[in-house]
């Protein structure tokens, strides 16, 4: 792996995780906070941005609970990975990130993901 660190930020969402699945697992949902657009063939998800498109391979993913996806243009082991945990005794709703950036980008990749969330709890109505 190149010089990429791993970071994780957690996120209080207010909804059911068969709500949040369906915006992190599907193109129609990630369009709607993730991309300006998202298409899918197969396991391979085309991510667009202003005219620009990444494509990100679905590695894993786990019906109301997780979804892994690998950019591309990655030649190292890096991934992003959105995952949904639930508090047992709260029953509390939280979206888990995990990725990685080079370290003179993290604050700015933390600071994309917080944006991406902050539209996501818009969408569905989260605080």
């Amino acid at each position: 792996m190149s010089d990429k660190i791993k970071f994780e930020i957690e996120f209080v969402i207010q909804a059911s995780p068969q709500l949040l699945y369906q915006y992190l697992s599907t193109p129609s949902g990630l369009s709607e906070w993730f991309a300006d657009n998202v298409n899918s063939r197969g396991e391979i998800f085309s991510f667009i941005w202003d005219g620009a498109e990444e494509e990100a391979k679905l590695l894993k993913k786990k019906n109301d609970d997780f979804v892994k996806f690998a950019w591309s243009e990655n030649d190292d082991d890096s991934y992003f990975e959105m995952r949904i945990i639930v508090d047992e005794i709260t029953k509390d709703v939280s979206l888990f990130i995990i990725d990685f950036a080079e370290e003179d980008e993290l604050d700015e990749a933390k600071m994309l993901w917080e944006n991406q969330v902050s539209d996501l709890k818009h969408i569905i109505g989260s605080n």
